[in-house]
């Protein structure tokens, strides 16, 4: 049956980032709606926000577009113009290769949650805006390092 069961569906929080950038997505939950669905070509999840949370670091990607709709809440939309609220229903795009790095907060005192629908590539590059840092992923391997491709030794903050 094409139709999602979202409460079979595990929630994960926590975050990939490493060292202390991990701790900033405190507050973050994700559920994939793609792999139960058993589609291969984009990627979709509802995203949580608590009070305070963040969706990721500030980033942007070489070849991988984004989407989200606001579905509770009011979200916050940072990118490099500022910051814009975004009500139920409200969208956001990010096209493959626009460098204004973004991510989304929750500024209200209630949860908030979007969809974000994004492109599925064999390899990508993300850059994040704020931090000396970028991701390479190959193979679904993510290879963080500082944004000149070294590695981040012992203090990657």
């Amino acid at each position: 049956m094409p139709k999602i069961d979202l409460a079979a569906i595990p929630v994960r929080t926590g975050s990939g980032y490493p060292g202390g950038h991990a701790a900033k997505m405190n507050g973050r939950s994700q559920q994939s709606l793609t792999g139960p669905g058993g589609l291969t070509q984009f990627g979709a999840n509802i995203v949580t926000l608590a009070p305070g949370a963040l969706s990721s670091l500030r980033h942007w990607h070489e070849q991988q577009d984004e989407f989200l709709v606001v579905i509770k809440g009011t979200c916050t939309l940072v990118d490099d113009t500022g910051k814009t609220p975004l009500a139920v229903g409200e969208c956001a795009a990010f096209p493959a290769g626009d460098p204004n790095g973004h991510h989304i907060t929750n500024e209200t005192d209630t949860d908030a949650q979007f969809v974000v629908v994004g492109t599925r590539t064999p390899t990508e590059v993300a850059h994040y805006s704020d931090v000396d840092m970028r991701v390479s992923v190959a193979d679904g391997e993510f290879n963080f390092t500082r944004r000149d491709g070294t590695p981040f030794g012992d203090h990657p903050e």
